[in-house]
């Protein structure tokens, strides 16, 4: 768990035969989100699309990771992204997962940080702008099928945690900067944390209620 949380792009091709992962232990239903291993429920801002999926199995690291791209489109063109990554323990006698804490790609774009009591688990999270690439190995599944990913600035929101030493569950959760129906900037410095204002201000604002709405609707059963 120590690395592979944060290695998506460098194991997506290895794994990308492994398309058959087990949809019984993680599925979204209308708006909710409903995980099986492990178990815990999420309400999500919009519905959502599954348009990729696939396993890897980490023998270094004693574990299997399952990974789910859901979109929401407008016609063909990506509107928002919500990707889930979880780790499964393979190897009872192997030591607790861990992971690294959320790191922002910019600390000037970085908007919030904290985390949040679950019961006995803790929930990291982050908020952020961050660029969609169409051109990154991880995306090229959803392009192939027709998708198109638009290279613009996105608003992203990441959660992390643990569960018992067990599974891992992190969460991005991304959405267009163009798509909230306000003329905004796509300079990213005019998104930057201390002198964003105005639109890009108001839509970060909408960005963030959701998201943050997010992270508390989570309930995790321990």
């Amino acid at each position: 768990m120590r690395k592979i949380l944060m290695t998506l792009v460098g194991f997506v091709l290895i794994g990308w035969a492994a398309e058959a992962v087990a949809s019984k232990d993680l599925e979204i239903q209308g708006k909710g989100l409903v995980s099986q291993k492990p178990p815990f429920t999420m309400s999500l801002p919009s519905e959502y699309r599954l348009f990729h999926s696939f396993s890897h199995d980490n023998p270094g690291e004693s574990s299997l990771t399952r990974v789910y791209f859901y979109m929401k489109a407008k016609g063909k063109q990506a509107e928002e992204m919500f990707i889930v990554q979880v780790s499964d323990k393979t190897n009872p006698q192997a030591a607790p997962m861990t992971a690294p804490p959320l790191k922002p790609y910019a600390e000037k774009r970085m908007y919030s940080k904290g985390k949040v009591k679950k019961g006995d688990l803790e929930v990291e999270y982050l908020t952020q702008l961050m660029a969609w690439n169409p051109d990154a190995p991880s995306l090229q599944p959803i392009v192939k099928k027709g998708m198109t990913i638009p290279n613009h600035w996105a608003l992203q929101g990441q959660l992390l945690f643990l569960y018992l030493g067990e599974h891992g569950v992190f969460v991005r959760y991304s959405r267009d900067i163009h798509s909230f129906g306000m003329k905004v900037s796509g300079e990213g410095k005019d998104w930057d944390r201390d002198v964003i204002s105005k639109n890009e201000k108001k839509v970060y604002e909408i960005f963030e209620k959701g998201f943050t709405e997010m992270v508390n609707s989570i309930q995790i059963k321990n």
